[in-house]
């Protein structure tokens, strides 16, 4: 039995439910819903984004408007444009068994003529930003003194964008008996002062405690000087080849600056900001939405349409001047049941802010340091042969295996796996050897050398382990398996990096025998687990916290002044916005040649990227010629 069975809603709403593949209620709409279904009254929900607000209060909300009255009987008022189409295509979908119920988006960027003649020709619900609302009150388009129902969601983000004002004028124009409902993720002052003054005696729902954090989000930070806050972000996300991602930059200058960097050192990348037109903001977001753009770069006001589902993770670039908005970022990621990540990047002066934020989600923040070179050259190359395994083949291929064995004829299975797996390889090993570690201290001589090091007890030592997030694992889960599993201690492995196929651990030297020898061949599920050691120090040592204290360093780590663009990447998930400057000719057919200054191109075969589809240029966006063939 459907659990929203048992929740009071019609049958109309169950048959759209069943065809959302809805099945069981999110603990918001569990709380919300036979509240609003049972009673007349207001309400004030705090719940975090992406908890399933919306069909908590559009559930009720569709259930209780008259369809056969055309009037207008409810006001929906949120913060963006992209979050009041969102919702309006959201309360569309639930009520697509219910003739004669029509819903209308009311926002700025828009013809107001034509959305005042929507109204006019019926609507009973209007979903609105408050700045064309009030718009559309003053100038007498439309009418919601007898208005039943009032909802304002992510009510403390349109007051932080200074809506306070449009508010209190938008709801003094309706009427004092309707049913005010109230959703956010926190209750600042001055939320809780419209609550206090336009609603009555509500009924108060929080999902978790206020102002905490989802938990489905892991939080992590990496210390950077303020110098290389941009080479950070390009580690982190080579480090991550499958990430798909929102970086928050605090201004719109820094959102458009740093899209443009990371679209001329070959990411797909785009900027989502305020001075984009109506048209340009709509073409960045169904990009993102068909995952043609890997990296979107937001400003917090703009992001907060964003619904998109499997957002690996969210990238601070840098940290909101408001505490509490560090909430409304993460939870971006983390939705429907799915782990996320949050990642902040911060210099040494910011770390206060790091304490101020757990106390605020009451979630504790992993402290990392940005990998290495060699190691992200490692992660890349094990994320290339794990995507070759997986790769299905398709048997057309097979016309033309006699050219390709007569190419290859001659050549090992050993020669020929090194020479296709070095074709993406070549690229970033040539890219990091000349660049500086950015995790602090430059390492010793001995390991810089490419010999095998002696373990010793006490040394942090570094392994691969040959499962991941496919296999439902998260760095804490992960490295809870691993203590059970060996029966360690709660500080004797640490440095958990997991990744879609394959995962980095550390422990001390002195348990590397133990782990070797129960961990590989260990049975989990039918899944024979892997162990080997990496090629590297294991990153630091620990302090008295087990926490990483920088300075160790990969063997073979690289040395040398960070110069130049990141290595282009040009293939799979390759549909985002990027310029002309730089690029250099391309060669018809094959593999692509290098390019003449800075980095080599990103060829492809490391992320899952779409074909390429528009390019953007300052704030125009417009399609790309065809490629010759």
């Amino acid at each position: 039995m459907n659990k929203f069975e048992q929740l009071g809603l019609n049958e109309s709403l169950l048959l759209a439910i069943k065809d959302l593949g809805f099945e069981n209620p999110s603990e918001v709409q569990e709380k919300a819903i036979p509240v609003l279904l049972e009673q007349n009254t207001d309400l004030v929900a705090l719940a975090q984004t992406g908890t399933g607000k919306t069909a908590a209060f559009g559930f009720p909300l569709i259930q209780k408007i008259d369809a056969e009255n055309r009037n207008t009987q409810a006001l929906i008022l949120s913060p963006t444009r992209e979050l009041c189409l969102q919702i309006t295509n959201e309360i569309k979908l639930y009520s697509k068994y219910i003739k004669g119920l029509h819903t209308v988006a009311v926002y700025g960027g828009a013809s107001i003529t034509e959305q005042a003649r929507e109204v006019k020709r019926g609507a009973q619900i209007i979903v609105a930003t408050p700045g064309r609302m009030q718009d559309m009150i003053n100038r007498g388009l439309v009418n919601i003194k007898n208005i039943d129902f009032c909802i304002l969601d992510e009510a403390d983000e349109m007051l932080n964008m200074g809506f306070y004002e449009d508010i209190c004028s938008i709801l003094s124009d309706t009427p004092d008996e309707k049913n005010t409902w109230l959703f956010s993720a926190t209750m600042p002052a001055e939320v809780a002062r419209i609550a206090k003054q336009f609603m009555s005696t509500p009924v108060e729902i929080t999902v978790g405690h206020k102002n905490s954090g989802s938990a489905t989000v892991s939080h992590e930070y990496y210390v950077v000087n303020a110098r290389d806050r941009y080479e950070a972000l390009k580690r982190l996300a080579d480090a991550n080849p499958d990430i798909f991602s929102v970086v928050f930059c605090r201004t719109k200058r820094d959102t458009q600056a740093v899209a443009e960097k990371l679209i001329e050192d070959g990411y797909n990348a785009a900027a989502l900001h305020g001075d984009l037109s109506q048209a340009q903001r709509d073409g960045v977001m169904k990009s993102f939405r068909g995952r043609q753009i890997q990296m979107l770069v937001a400003t917090d006001v703009a992001a907060r349409g964003i619904d998109v589902d499997n957002v690996t993770h969210v990238v601070n670039y840098q940290l909101p001047d408001e505490i509490e908005t560090y909430n409304h970022r993460s939870g971006r990621t983390g939705r429907a049941g799915k782990l996320g990540t949050s990642i902040v990047i911060v210099t040494k002066s910011e770390l206060r802010k790091i304490h101020s934020i757990e106390r605020i989600i009451q979630q504790k923040f992993q402290e990392k340091t940005i990998p290495s070179g060699i190691e992200i050259c490692e992660i890349q190359l094990l994320h290339l042969a794990t995507k070759i395994k997986d790769t299905e083949v398709d048997h057309e291929i097979d016309n033309y295996l006699p050219a390709i064995n007569e190419v290859l004829d001659g050549l090992s299975k050993e020669e020929l796996i090194k020479k296709m797996v070095s074709v993406e390889f070549n690229r970033f090993i040539n890219y990091y050897k000349s660049k500086r570690d950015l995790s602090g201290e430059r390492g010793s001589d001995r390991e810089r050398s490419s010999e095998p090091r002696e373990i010793r007890a006490g040394d942090p030592v570094r392994y691969f382990i040959n499962i991941g997030a496919r296999d439902d694992f998260d760095w804490m889960q992960l490295k809870d398996f691993i203590k059970e599993t060996l029966d360690l201690g709660r500080d004797d492995v640490f440095k958990v990096d997991v990744k879609e196929g394959f995962s980095f651990f550390n422990t001390d030297g002195e348990h590397t025998d133990k782990v070797m020898s129960i961990l590989n061949g260990y049975d989990m599920n039918g899944r024979r687990i892997n162990v080997e050691i990496s090629k590297n120090d294991g990153g630091g040592r620990r302090d008295h916290n087990g926490r990483n204290s920088g300075g160790g360093r990969r063997e073979g780590g690289f040395r040398g002044e960070r110069s130049g663009s990141a290595p282009r990447r040009e293939g799979g998930r390759d549909g985002g916005f990027r310029s002309d400057r730089g690029s250099a000719p391309r060669k018809e057919g094959g593999f692509r040649g290098e390019r003449s200054s800075s980095a080599p191109r990103r060829e492809g075969g490391f992320s899952d990227r779409a074909p390429r589809r528009a390019e953007s240029t300052g704030d125009s966006l417009r399609p790309r010629r065809p490629r010759r063939s």
